[in-house]
């Protein structure tokens, strides 16, 4: 009903913004505060005792109220200043609403996938958040002067406590830090469980793992696009950039939401080997084709002086990408598999190499100890040993 509202607020009272921005705002909504309630709701209901799937819950509700009360408080207060009640009370609700937003990771990252911290040395640490965690919007909530988190740095907070400002701001300033080291400190657990880890859990954290190093890219390339481009001119990339680190973002709560249901639990070593391999194929095509064209743009303009690069030279270097892809991205796939997947690769191998012989050797004796052998090396039982059943019906015939 919130996500409903906030859109209709947007059609009733549109912002100063053009289309592009409109837009992808309400695809920032829709991602963002689609996927970690949806996801959230899902685990809650399978698994009640499992406070991760609250825990979505929670920072999918505080995002549509910081977006919703974010857009009323902006109208209310620039664009048609009091043409709406409660603006202030809206902007004030945003500026000490967004840590309920991210702060929760860090009880996230602690408590994944059984709901509880890897050992009870580490309850502290969730006392520590939470404790963190309530100082800081206290802290904002009530400390006088401008609301700067909201971006209103002329407008007083009308709930601020001018008696309690010498107290509430370093209050602030040491539940700032205490929520940083806190989730630092979360992030040191989850290593120690991947550590400890085997079978299911061992996988459910891979599926965790994964979405991380998702976000951490895309995040990687959009800081360093918004520093490559200017931002007045290249808005439409800039926008594009915080669009993929938001699409990002919403990988965390399906992945989690997987492991925690163990829903295609075996599939995260699949998602793995593909994403090493087409994300190294694509990123080595991109540097091939751009690397080519730039090359034979230099070569053209000092041997011709023109600076334009003929659409042929585009064309061959668009076949040539076609016609390198096959190749390498089977030495790609090839080189992965010996690196990160050396007992699959070991295990391939060996199958490969029994068939071989499988096709070459006749005498059942060699035969034998050779299929002893390869079971051993590529299922590596704790014990081995084949049965075969007596011909009979040879022995029959020899006797009559």
């Amino acid at each position: 009903m919130l996500m409903v509202l906030t859109v209709v607020f947007g059609f009733l009272y549109p912002l100063p913004e053009d289309t592009a921005e409109g837009a992808a705002n309400s695809i920032i909504l829709l991602l963002f505060a689609g996927s970690f309630p949806t996801v959230g709701a899902l685990i809650s209901s399978r698994r009640p005792g499992n406070p991760i799937g609250w825990i979505f819950c929670a920072m999918g509700f505080a995002f549509v109220v910081a977006m919703f009360s974010g857009n009323y408080g902006q109208y209310g207060l620039v664009v048609s200043p009091e043409a709406l009640p409660g603006a202030t009370t809206a902007a004030w609700t945003g500026n000490w609403i967004w840590p309920v937003v991210l702060s929760p990771v860090g009880f996230l990252l602690l408590l994944f996938p059984s709901g509880r911290p890897p050992s009870r040395r580490w309850w502290p640490v969730s006392w520590l958040l939470g404790v963190a965690l309530v100082g800081w919007v206290v802290s904002q909530a009530f400390m006088p002067g401008p609301m700067v988190n909201a971006g209103y740095e002329s407008i007083p907070n009308p709930y601020g406590i001018e008696a309690l400002g010498g107290i509430l701001k370093p209050l602030g300033a040491v539940c700032g830090i205490l929520l940083l080291v806190s989730v630092l400190v979360s992030v040191i657990s989850l290593l120690v469980r991947f550590r400890r880890s085997r079978g299911d859990e061992r996988r459910q954290l891979k599926w965790l793992a994964y979405a991380g190093v998702v976000v951490v890219l895309a995040a990687s390339v959009s800081l360093t696009t918004e520093g490559l481009v200017r931002p007045d001119s290249d808005a439409a990339i800039v926008q594009a950039m915080q669009l993929t680190l938001l699409a990002s973002l919403s990988t965390a709560p399906v992945a989690t939401g997987i492991a925690i249901l163990k829903h295609r639990l075996y599939d995260i070593d699949i998602l793995i080997n593909r994403t090493l391999v087409y994300g190294t194929l694509t990123a080595t095509l991109l540097i091939v084709y751009f690397g080519g064209v730039t090359a034979t743009q230099a070569i053209f303009q000092t041997f011709t002086g023109q600076g334009e690069l003929p659409q042929l030279a585009i064309v061959a270097s668009t076949l040539a990408i076609a016609a390198l892809f096959n190749p390498l991205k089977r030495r790609i796939q090839s080189f992965i598999d010996r690196r990160f997947y050396r007992n699959k690769y070991d295990a391939r191998k060996t199958l490969e190499a029994f068939s071989t012989k499988l096709r070459d050797e006749t005498r059942l004796e060699a035969l034998s100890g050779e299929l002893v052998r390869v079971v051993r090396e590529t299922v590596q039982p704790e014990h081995v040993s084949l049965w075969l059943r007596p011909d009979t019906a040879s022995k029959r015939r020899q006797t009559d």
